[in-house]
């Protein structure tokens, strides 16, 4: 099985626990260009009261550019692009993680954590930011903490291990909730499907028939498209 498979068969939507990194703050400098999301590019239905937070919510920026650049080099590294389908930055994965982080305050401080943690590590290594790394570099540093002893409860994992399985499950969860990610996956929703009734062989086991009429009215398959009527009785008409 590709990796790209393998990431698909992961629980969507599971988060994993909060990685506490202390004492991890922003420059106030450090000048934010990251383009703000408008709530227009959003038509899934919300309440009146949940359209009003996300308008907030829209409307405040968290992470700095430096970060989202390098959010943008991590999750394509988690899910990049194949023949078939786009990346995590062609999906805008970065922009929902940016929107998580605002709407689950407990987040903020186990990403900004993480992200620091990747930039002092590769300084330390390769004498570089981590999103100035070439990818060898970046995947080595990343192989370091992207399998999580399973013997180890999930909050006793090192920080660095649990900020990158959330990083991980944040990034699958907003690529295949998306309409890119959704056809990469191959779902269709509910199809209506053909059904001819029971197979006659079954029916002759148990020697049994369809009536006739009865077939026309529920098994006719040119009638498919027919809304039924019954009348007063509770008997169908059509």
């Amino acid at each position: 099985m590709d990796r790209r498979k393998s990431l698909k068969s992961i629980l969507l939507g599971g988060v994993a626990s909060g990685l506490a990194v202390h004492g991890c703050k922003p420059n106030p400098n450090e000048a934010v260009t990251q383009e703000v999301v408008t709530a227009s590019n959003y038509t899934y239905g919300r309440t009146p009261k949940e359209k009003e937070l996300d308008e907030k919510l829209l409307k405040e920026v968290f992470f700095n550019q430096h970060e989202m650049e390098s959010m943008s080099v991590l999750c394509d590294l988690i899910l990049p692009a194949n023949n078939d389908s786009g990346s995590a930055t062609d999906a805008e994965v970065p922009n929902f993680i940016e929107f998580m982080a605002k709407d689950l305050p407990e987040l903020q401080t186990p990403l900004r954590g993480g992200f620091m943690w990747l930039d002092h590590k590769s300084n330390t290594d390769y004498n570089v930011m981590f999103m100035s790394a070439s990818e060898e570099q970046q995947k080595t540093i990343l192989d370091t903490i992207a399998y999580p002893d399973p013997a180890v409860p999930a909050e006793e994992q090192p920080l660095e291990v649990q900020f990158f399985t959330l990083m991980r499950n944040l990034t699958l969860t907003g690529y295949y909730t998306t309409k890119m990610g959704i056809k990469d996956l191959g779902y269709k929703g509910n199809m209506p499907n053909v059904w001819d009734g029971i197979p006659e062989d079954v029916l002759a086991q148990h020697n049994v028939a369809y009536d006739d009429e009865w077939l026309a009215k529920c098994v006719d398959q040119s009638k498919r498209g027919i809304i039924a009527e019954w009348d007063e009785n509770g008997n169908l008409l059509t």
